[in-house]
């Protein structure tokens, strides 16, 4: 049975969308399964935010590595939660910019 593709996870400030959506065609094309971020069209309640960080912390678990798209080097509070997340299991992280 041929190995799996390696799974990447995108994390990054909702400021960062072009980025990664770039950064997720990239990875999609070279082969890699992505697992990114919810794209919403609008504002979400409390609750919804809440459910949704979680769902994001899954995506992290189920990723071999996670890419942080960080233009400039910006790092926001839930993005440094998400890094802490992956660190904490033991998943490697990259970064698009120096930090």
């Amino acid at each position: 049975m041929p190995d799996r593709p390696e799974i990447v996870c995108i994390c990054g400030s909702a400021r960062f969308t072009d980025e990664m959506r770039q950064a997720n065609r990239e990875l999609t094309l070279a082969g890699v399964i992505v697992l990114a971020p919810a794209e919403l069209d609008g504002p979400v309640g409390v609750e919804q935010e809440a459910r949704l960080g979680a769902l994001h912390l899954h995506k992290i678990d189920l990723a071999d590595r996670v890419l942080v798209v960080n233009p400039g080097g910006y790092v926001g509070d839930s993005v440094r939660r998400e890094i802490e997340h992956a660190r904490s299991t033991g998943t490697p992280v990259t970064f698009t910019h120096p930090t």
